[in-house]
């Protein structure tokens, strides 16, 4: 109302829900810099207000859209300012909803501010006046991880998957705990230390007065992660090795990649230059862009590792398109042992990510019911969900498709 102090922290919470509820990925955190944003630099109308907003809640282009319909629906109470932005001729719209409107770029790459938004840093304002100074503003501009974060990795150059490497070395990969067999003193523990608690009673006359107790540890369970170097996997290959170069590093994965037989890669992953880990992964693959068989690579991860111990209990990830050269029939099989053994098994295939992508490969068919999850981590943000994922501690019942 006019002439009342706005409730800030309540306006940033229900225009974050909104905005959340319209696709944009908005977190708490994110509503209360907006709230610390207005309250260092007081706007002094709609225009700053949404440029504010934008610089803190939106981080990808296509989020823009989202953003303005609730911008204009929250502080204006219109439907929508995306169907009139980039019209010359078009109508005026109530309540200055020309301020909040994207700006446009003109062939000399010069942003167009709103109207009522502060102009560029050293440009006049083109309504100021004669003796008017001209007010400025900062431009802000996406990081470059922001701006790797949805690319596809098949898209990126020498010089981003770099620049990715150093991104993934940054993720928290988490596995859940498990409850292990040996057990360690506790005040609240399940059960009672009988040996401890006898031995403790010598001291008081050999009347047990005080009851010790023990409970199970909690150890983070394996992480096993199976990588695809196929000849249909090679353009995600290279941001995929880097992922399982943090994982060995930063979760003490055990990493193996197949194309036509299997080869173990935890040796050669470890250490903390990525550039020269992946090069000895890469000389050690002799089947590099080979032909895909997968099957035969779980059979032999079943009856080297697996049984043994490798898989008992894990969380196994499979980074694969699904392409199957021999009978999908067989990988069904290798895939309901490794079922048996794994705690959770996850599929990424970075095909998924493909517009009306369907698992009806043969491979891919005949794996999907025995995985607990399917995701396309054909982005720095699908592996973000990835390693969210690994870290659930429960394991839900059936198939769960994510992006």
């Amino acid at each position: 109302m006019p002439g009342e102090a706005p409730d800030l922290p309540a306006l940033a919470a229900v225009f974050g829900r909104t905005l959340r509820r319209a696709g944009v990925p908005v977190t708490p955190e994110r509503s209360a810099r907006f709230v610390r944003a207005l309250t260092l630099a007081p706007p002094r109308g709609r225009g700053e207000i949404y440029w504010s907003a934008r610089l803190v809640f939106v981080s990808a282009r296509d989020q823009i859209a989202a953003f303005d319909r609730v911008f204009a629906a929250v502080f204006d109470g219109i439907a929508d300012v995306v169907e009139r932005r980039g019209e010359a001729n078009a109508p005026p719209t109530p309540a200055g909803v020309e301020a909040g409107r994207r700006p446009a770029r003109n062939p000399g790459r010069t942003i167009a501010a709103p109207a009522s938004a502060p102009a560029p840093s050293g440009a006049a304002s083109s309504d100021a006046g004669a003796g008017e100074k001209p007010r400025e503003a900062l431009l802000a501009a996406a990081s470059s991880a922001e701006r790797l974060r949805h690319r596809d990795f098949a898209e990126l150059d020498e010089e981003e998957l770099a620049a990715l490497a150093e991104i993934m070395r940054r993720l928290a990969l988490t596995p859940p705990q498990r409850r292990s067999r040996r057990a360690r003193r506790a005040a609240h523990g399940e059960r009672i230390d009988l040996r401890s608690t006898l031995r403790r009673s010598h001291r008081t006359g050999g009347d047990p007065i005080r009851l010790l107790r023990r409970r199970r540890r909690l150890r983070p369970r394996r992480l096993v992660v199976l990588c695809d170097v196929s000849g249909s996997m090679e353009p995600y290959t290279r941001a995929f090795l880097q992922f399982l170069h943090g994982a060995v590093g930063g979760a003490d994965a055990e990493a193996f990649v197949f194309a036509t037989r299997l080869t173990r890669l935890t040796g050669e992953l470890s250490g903390n230059q990525p550039g020269l880990a992946i090069g000895r992964a890469a000389a050690a693959a002799s089947d590099w862009s080979g032909g895909t068989r997968i099957a035969a690579a779980l059979h032999r991860f079943d009856e080297d590792y697996g049984r043994r111990g490798m898989a008992r209990g894990a969380v196994v990830a499979i980074l694969s398109d699904g392409w199957e050269r021999d009978d999908p029939a067989r990988l069904g099989a290798e895939m309901a042992k490794l079922r048996r053994l794994a705690h959770r098994i996850i599929w990424v295939n970075p095909r998924k990510a493909s517009p009306g992508f369907a698992p009806l490969t043969g491979g891919m068919a005949a794996a999907l019911p025995f995985c607990d999850a399917l995701l396309s981590g054909h982005s720095l943000a699908a592996l973000e969900v990835l390693v969210e994922l690994i870290g659930e501690s429960r394991r839900r019942d059936g198939i769960r498709e994510l992006v």
